[in-house]
């Protein structure tokens, strides 16, 4: 079959010029990434559907020349109208209302491991605007390293996320300088992607020492537009980041293994994962990554299992009068970072993501923060049709299982520094933030791109999911209003 359509095409199309692609972008038919568009795609296009390839939309999107998200021998006399000078439709272009961030990895490798890195060049374009500027260029491009990150999110959506970690720190986007980086793609944030820029805004306002910056910006990526991404801080720890000691891997020495340790409550477990049994399931269901020391030598690991499991035991008491769990955990950012789950009612919020450190000192705490993923925020509506917001992120049984904050949340004490923190944030900073105009600002400044992203991906209306943040985060802000007051004096 390859060899008779072939032997048809080629002898129409040998001597068609090539057709060059403009603004970083491939032409529609450049599927072997030479930003032309020539009878080597042809041959590789009728090797594609000789074999069967399928159509993915991150992977082999670019063969899909009729859009009709199938790779057969339509698209292959599409290619041929193309060749003979035909127009062929543009792929999808960025907005250029964001900042655009290029990257080249060596060979137009597709990106197809979380594990292991590929060798890019990069560059940073910001578009003409004003407060972000430009870092490197087309002609003078810099070097990183690129590999897939996320757990559910790299599973099941076509769009990905990234980890990157640049040859060199550099500053972007007005951020501090690192060489250590997130693309995030928010696949999942149906809310006009809110969830994380509002629950950031959150931390940020209450006071967590802490939170990740981010900004908005668009990708191409091998000479493909893939949309809007927010370029996020990496959890870590830094004098810019997570300010705690830096612990070698294997230390031994009983004071340096005090600290700084930062600590993730998982639900994605890694190799060096932790467990514990919590007292009400009987089973093993706590898993803690130390993310840094990763890699722990006996006495490491026996410190910090020690550590969690007193935490553990003084948390699950039948004396809820006791305080011996707050030897083990710092109540106050525990309550400011409990605080910014419920208004985001994320159901998932103690179940993953949920990060902890701890400083060095043999009479430190562990402390919460910082913030990551609000994916989850608001599912409850999701999930259950549930959209009055009306119970604590513990009460419902969700698919998520949620690790201590119920238990916790039947101490007094601690119901009362919740409230404690709650009147002075809404009295203070959350008084101060006008909600309805952070969100319309937020999607102002996105809104080209959103668009733009909605032709290379999915189209949705983003005044409705705007609309429908703003009455979710107003709905669980009322409910908390009348279980925690909104004055000093609690009314």
């Amino acid at each position: 079959m390859r060899k008779s359509l072939l032997t048809s095409i080629l002898i129409i199309v040998l001597s068609v010029p090539y057709m060059h692609g403009q603004c970083g972008l491939r032409p529609r038919g450049d599927v072997n990434c030479d930003w032309e568009l020539s009878v080597a795609d042809l041959n590789t296009m009728v090797d594609a559907v000789v074999s069967g390839t399928t159509y993915h939309s991150f992977y082999t999107y670019a063969y899909d020349i009729n859009g009709d998200k199938e790779i057969n021998i339509a698209d292959i006399n599409l290619l041929v109208d193309g060749l003979l000078g035909a127009e062929l439709k543009p792929m999808p272009a960025y907005s250029g209302s964001l900042p655009v961030l290029f990257i080249n990895t060596d060979g137009y490798q597709d990106i197809v491991s979380k594990e292991e890195y590929l060798r890019a060049q990069w560059w940073l374009d910001n578009m003409g605007i004003e407060g972000y500027e430009s870092i490197g260029s087309h002609e003078e491009p810099l070097e990183m390293q690129i590999k897939g990150r996320g757990n559910y999110s790299w599973r099941m959506f076509d769009k990905k996320s990234f980890r990157l970690k640049l040859d060199e720190k550099q500053p972007l986007l007005g951020m501090h300088s690192n060489r250590h980086w997130c693309l995030m793609a928010h696949p999942d944030d149906l809310l006009a992607r809110l969830k994380n820029t509002m629950g950031f805004e959150l931390s940020r306002r209450i006071g967590l020492a802490y939170t990740p910056a981010q900004e908005p910006v668009e990708v191409v990526l091998n000479g493909q537009y893939i949309g809007l991404y927010f370029l996020t801080e990496k959890i870590r720890v830094d004098k810019q980041r997570v300010n705690i000691e830096e612990q070698m891997d294997g230390e031994t020495d009983p004071y340096n293994m005090t600290g700084g340790w930062l600590l993730e409550i998982t639900n994605s477990p890694e190799d060096n994962t932790l467990y514990f049994v919590e007292p009400q399931d009987d089973i093993v269901s706590l898993g803690v990554t130390p993310e840094s020391p990763e890699n722990l030598s006996w006495q490491q690991k026996r410190y910090i299992r020690n550590f969690i499991q007193k935490a553990n035991d003084a948390i699950y008491t039948d004396d809820k009068t006791s305080t011996e769990w707050e030897k083990y955990i710092d109540i106050d950012t525990l309550a400011m970072y409990y605080i910014v789950g419920e208004i985001m009612d994320d159901l998932e919020y103690f179940s993953g993501s949920c990060f902890m450190y701890k400083h060095r000192g043999d009479s430190t705490k562990l402390a919460f923060g910082p913030v990551w993923d609000f994916g989850n925020a608001f599912q409850r509506y999701a999930i259950y049709g549930d959209a009055e917001f009306n119970k604590f992120i513990y009460e419902q049984p969700t698919v998520f299982k949620s690790h201590w904050i119920e238990e916790i949340c039947k101490f007094p004490h601690f119901q009362m520094k919740v409230r404690e923190h709650w009147l002075t944030f809404w009295n203070s900073s959350f008084d101060n933030l006008d909600i309805d105009q952070y969100v319309a600002d937020f999607v102002n400044a996105i809104r080209p791109a959103f668009n733009a992203d909605g032709q290379r991906w999915y189209c949705y209306d983003i005044n409705y999911q705007e609309n429908k943040f703003k009455t979710f985060i107003h709905r669980k802000i009322i409910w908390l209003q009348s279980q925690w007051g909104n004055t000093e004096g609690g009314e």
